[in-house]
């Protein structure tokens, strides 16, 4: 900690001179303050208050003849210089990015321009690097607006992005984290008016982070959201599908292929290993209502130089004609249906073989009827033997939902990457299915009384510390335009949430989404 003096006097030469002008000059002695009271160094984490009263001696500092000023010098590269209080006292909510600083406190004597100064260091450290973010709707346009219940300080933080310098977008979609973004902006937001990425430091925002700099054409897209697979991301927007390789580095995205695909937003790939070399996607097309599946690595001369579109029952048959291809096994459906309407579809770790492949669930439906289909995708080509997956496509599951209580009315799904167990909202009610059993019936789970459930998913962790919580139920519910979020522990209760006293967390905007943050490494 330092303290300087500082004098303002231009022409040192000029005093000589005017030594005996004796003038109406003010030839008082200046009180020079004993600053006190601040720590050499001080850490303090974002969105708290950073309260300073600094001790200035025995002597008065009146505010008409002193002024007071904080200001940060950021020690980094860019060297950012940020005032963050005019007043003797500082009271100040931190909105600096987490980093070391150097703090200096200056009193200024306003006549002569003199002033004396102070430094401390300062470290400040990010209050949400671990938590639930919850991507709200807000107001009656739908701002997309971005909360988050940190498990760093306990406390819950609301509209992070309001400051960030990002444009308003309405629509809020969904907020998720990619392994294949970069490093410093590893978090997308998307909404109907658009994609973008937001930082890892206090979720900032920068022009280039927009998802229309990601794409090799001029489309600027709107996806529901990017699924993340071997080395690569895909999305759906409107009536187009995106891949982009990521092998080597952050690829662009750029269209599939012209073949006329209007696939469901969601895309089925296998989120247990990222281990293969020749892997699958599978999505449902809308328009001729029938499994797609898209395989890049198909094309390549030493797999055989196959179209990587393929419809799903023709990829099965390619895969005993083609020399080396994967094993298809399973036998719940005998084809991959056609002519059904898309109601949804998830991925998850639920891999009851241990064959590193979790099983692809989507709900289709067929008139009053509604049906259930699992896929497992793998390795399409037998001749790797170093991955993870010894199968190349599995016909996991079939079931009959139609009995399940008002499944016709269910908004949200969720399935179990834990027991065979599907969840589906109707209203503030939750409903458990055993897919074990047959005939296919629901059970009630909690109802939240007065309110409407949102959201309901299970999150899905990627560090090893977490996992045993990639069990746990997430809830969004809305009442009178305030939302809740409330989680259910699903590893010790082994999926049965009747009964589960949830964690709880209230004052959140109307919840549209949940991902949880996990610290980055």
């Amino acid at each position: 900690m330092t303290m300087k003096r500082f004098f303002c006097i231009p022409v040192l030469f000029l005093l000589a001179a005017c030594a005996n002008d004796l003038g109406n000059y003010d030839y008082r002695d200046l009180t020079e303050p004993d600053i006190t009271g601040i720590e050499a160094n001080i850490s303090v984490l974002t969105h708290a208050r950073l309260q300073l009263t600094p001790g200035l001696g025995g002597n008065d500092f009146p505010d008409d003849r002193y002024s007071f000023e904080w200001r940060t010098l950021a020690r980094s590269a860019d060297e950012t210089v940020t005032v963050i209080g005019t007043s003797r006292n500082l009271d100040y909510e931190v909105a600096l990015p987490a980093g070391a600083y150097t703090l200096f406190f200056k009193v200024t004597e306003n006549a002569s321009g003199v002033y004396w100064q102070q430094s401390c260091e300062l470290q400040v450290s990010e209050a949400t690097s671990e938590g639930w973010m919850v991507l709200c709707a807000d107001g009656a346009d739908d701002r997309a607006r971005l909360d988050m219940v940190s498990t760093v300080t306990g406390e819950t933080y609301t509209d992070l992005l309001k400051n960030n310098g990002m444009p308003q977008m309405k629509g809020p979609r969904r907020i998720q984290w990619s392994r294949f973004a970069d490093a410093d902006s590893p978090y997308y937001l998307l909404t109907d008016d658009g994609a973008t990425r937001l930082g890892r430091n206090g979720f900032e925002w920068k022009e280039e982070y927009r998802l229309v700099y990601e794409m090799g054409n001029s489309d600027d897209p709107r996806p529901w959201v990017i699924n993340d697979v071997t080395a690569s991301k895909m999305m759906v927007s409107g009536s187009k599908t995106y891949f982009a390789e990521c092998l080597v580095s952050v690829g662009l995205f750029g269209p599939i292929g012209d073949a006329p695909l209007n696939a469901a937003p969601v895309i089925g790939c296998n989120i247990v290993t990222q281990n293969i070399a020749v892997f699958a996607m599978m999505m449902y097309d809308l328009d001729t209502k029938r499994f797609v599946g898209y395989a890049p690595n198909l094309r390549s001369p030493d797999v055989g130089g196959y179209a990587p579109l393929q419809e799903m029952n023709d990829l099965v048959k390619l895969l005993g004609e083609m020399d080396n291809g994967g094993r298809v096994t399973g036998d719940a459906f005998d084809e991959f249906p056609q002519g059904l309407d898309f109601v949804w579809m998830e991925n998850t770790k639920y891999d009851p073989n241990s064959t590193n492949m979790g099983v692809i669930y989507t709900v289709l439906r067929d008139g009053d009827r509604y049906c259930l289909y699992g896929t497992q995708l793998g390795e399409l080509w037998s001749v790797v033997t170093v991955g993870d997956c010894t199968q190349a496509l599995s016909k996991a599951y079939y079931g009959d939902l139609s009995g399940c209580t008002n499944i016709a009315r269910a908004e949200h799904f969720a399935f179990s990457s834990l027991k065979n167990y599907m969840y589906y909202a109707v209203g503030g009610t939750v409903y458990r299915v055993d897919l074990s059993e047959k005939p296919l019936t629901a059970t009630a789970q909690f109802t939240l009384v007065g309110e409407t459930i949102t959201c309901l998913k299970f999150n899905i962790y990627r560090q090893s510390a977490n996992l045993a919580r990639t069990y746990d139920l997430v809830v969004g519910s809305v009442k009178d335009d305030t939302g809740t979020l409330r989680i259910y522990e699903g590893f010790n209760s082994d999926g049965n949430f009747r009964g589960v006293a949830p964690e709880v967390h209230s004052g959140l905007g109307r919840i549209v989404d949940v991902t949880y943050r996990e610290m980055l490494k």
